[in-house]
């Protein structure tokens, strides 16, 4: 095809691209170059929590590129305060500071670098700064070399060696190894608590109540990575509140479904106490400590503050979580056994397989082999491992169109040859 050619020829091939050329989106519909109709349950990876193009951000973006597009961050553009402001006061709902970054992983950047400075705040006792961070194993926290340190997995690791030094990787749930890890150099522990790209895996209740244990215990810093669980794809507007919502963290990261679309991230930091003088943690990243040309310009922020206020004036996270039962329910009476269970909360969903009842083609994955499937049949759905297919619909969805898609899949596995 030509679009095909077109990316052979001026494309780098980071990516191994579907054979879908997308032109249109609507609600929880993409249309390809040929006309096809898809239901899409992939959403640019948790990316569009309203569905595609949904009206009120249209108009949003449209009335803000119309006024303001971009200006620095050495001024006050209103809309990002406004945005931190919905932010803290509506979904985070503890007080602490906001920085506002392209990406994901940019956004855990920024809480790498946050970890750093408290750890020369805070050194070891000889005087030496912390500079550990202990991470899980199956986590992924972004692609630049910070984030990729980071992440415990060395496939996205490989060829780029040497990491960053200070990072040491888990494993998940594991209250034994969490235990014995703490050394004098750690200074933060960061998750997922649902993991997504690893395998969409739940913290324990037990693991996140002994992280913050460990935390408040070895004075370290706790961190939560929400780019793709937060703003009520869980069901609240923070995924960790699902698991364990006495817990309060020091800093969070977030991308992907609080920009609708547009490329946004953030990190917040708490405005706890870090010494007897009253120094708020969100203090210690002071005037040149970070930054970020694009980061909070007043068009992103237009279209993150409508997507947040539309999440939380209709309640989407709730309907997450209605949602989520009737997937569960349905899934359930089919009694397949090509699925071994279904993993997640709200509209963050693994559906894991069983590999022996997939067939595969040598080099391919029990997920990618479904995920190819699937998009034969019109469904658009992301792997997640080896051996997982994610369900990432818009919050918006109906329960239409969640039938619709769980026929498709019911079909395509009951017709594997």
């Amino acid at each position: 095809m030509e679009m095909s050619r077109k990316f052979d020829n001026h494309v780098l091939a980071t990516y191994k691209r579907l054979p879908l050329a997308p032109v249109r989106g609507e609600g929880a519909r993409l249309w390809d170059d040929s006309g096809r109709s898809y239901l899409d349950f992939c959403m640019g990876i948790a990316v569009c929590s309203l569905g595609h193009c949904h009206p009120r951000v249209t108009s949003a973006i449209k009335q803000q590129a119309e006024t303001l597009v971009h200006c620095s961050n050495l001024y006050q553009p209103a809309i990002q305060a406004e945005l931190a402001e919905e932010i803290n006061l509506h979904h985070v709902c503890l007080p602490g500071k906001n920085f506002f970054s392209n990406s994901g992983a940019e956004a855990n950047d920024g809480l790498i670098k946050s970890a750093r400075r408290f750890g020369h705040r805070r050194p070891m006792a000889d005087g030496s700064p912390r500079t550990e961070m202990l991470t899980f194993q199956q986590s992924f926290h972004g692609r630049t070399l910070g984030a990729m340190s980071a992440t415990g997995q060395k496939k996205i690791q490989e060829e780029f060696d040497p990491m960053l030094l200070g990072f040491r990787y888990l494993p998940f749930n594991d209250l034994t190894a969490l235990e014995t890890a703490i050394r004098p150099e750690t200074v933060a522990i960061m998750l997922e608590p649902i993991q997504g790209e690893g395998g969409v895996h739940i913290a324990t209740h037990a693991f996140l109540l002994e992280i913050a244990r460990l935390c408040k215990k070895h004075d370290l810093l706790l961190f939560f990575d929400e780019v793709q669980a937060g703003f009520g794809r869980c069901g609240d507007s923070m995924a960790w509140r699902m698991i364990a919502p006495e817990i309060e963290p020091d800093g969070i990261s977030w991308a992907k479904g609080m920009g609708g679309g547009v490329p946004i991230g953030a990190f917040w930091l708490s405005d706890r106490s870090i010494d007897d003088h009253g120094t708020a943690l969100s203090s210690i990243m002071n005037h040149g400590s970070h930054g970020s040309t694009y980061g909070g310009n007043p068009l992103v922020c237009a279209a993150s503050l409508t997507v947040l206020r539309e999440i939380r004036e209709s309640n989407l996270g709730a309907h997450a979580l209605a949602m989520e039962a009737r997937i569960r329910q349905t899934i359930e009476a089919w009694k397949l056994p090509h699925i071994r269970e279904v993993r997640g909360k709200g509209l963050l969903l693994g559906i894991a397989l069983n590999a022996e009842f997939i067939p595969t083609q040598e080099g391919s994955t029990p997920s990618m082999t479904m995920v190819h499937h699937l998009l034969t049949k019109g469904l658009l759905v992301p792997a997640a491992g080896a051996d997982a297919i994610r369900l990432l619909p818009p919050l918006n969805v109906t329960a239409e169109e969640v039938d619709e898609a769980l026929s498709i899949l019911l079909d395509t596995l009951t017709n594997l040859a």
